[in-house]
């Protein structure tokens, strides 16, 4: 630990190694236009402009395009299921719900064994 740690009394290692839990998220304040405006904008260690910030953060958030292979029964599934138009948009949305179905299970057992142990 750093001196400048000792100083605040603070454990930077332990608030490193902390997993911020979904409850903890719900917890905090929305990111408004005020709050980026108010922040400094550095990219790679540089000072940017808010504008060169938000422009860079926003195509951050935006869908990467990649190349992939499937079945064809499986690709066939999702175009019957969108009609056509939007299977890829179906097949994020199922990759998405695959990601957060452990954390739901995780967080059901969780609750389980705490009521249980009541």
């Amino acid at each position: 630990m750093s001196a400048n740690n000792q100083n605040l009394g603070s454990n930077l290692t332990k608030v490193d190694l902390h997993e911020v839990s979904p409850q903890e998220y719900d917890e905090l304040p929305d990111l408004t236009e005020l709050s980026l405006d108010r922040g400094v904008w550095k990219i790679a260690g540089k000072e940017v402009t808010p504008l060169e910030g938000k422009v860079a953060f926003r195509s951050e958030l935006k869908k990467k395009k990649i190349n992939i292979t499937l079945d064809p029964d499986v690709l066939g599934w999702y175009r019957a299921q969108a009609g056509g138009r939007g299977y890829q948009t179906l097949i994020n949305a199922t990759l998405r719900e695959a990601m957060t179905i452990h954390t739901i299970e995780e967080t059901m057992r969780r609750v389980i064994r705490e009521e249980l142990h009541r």
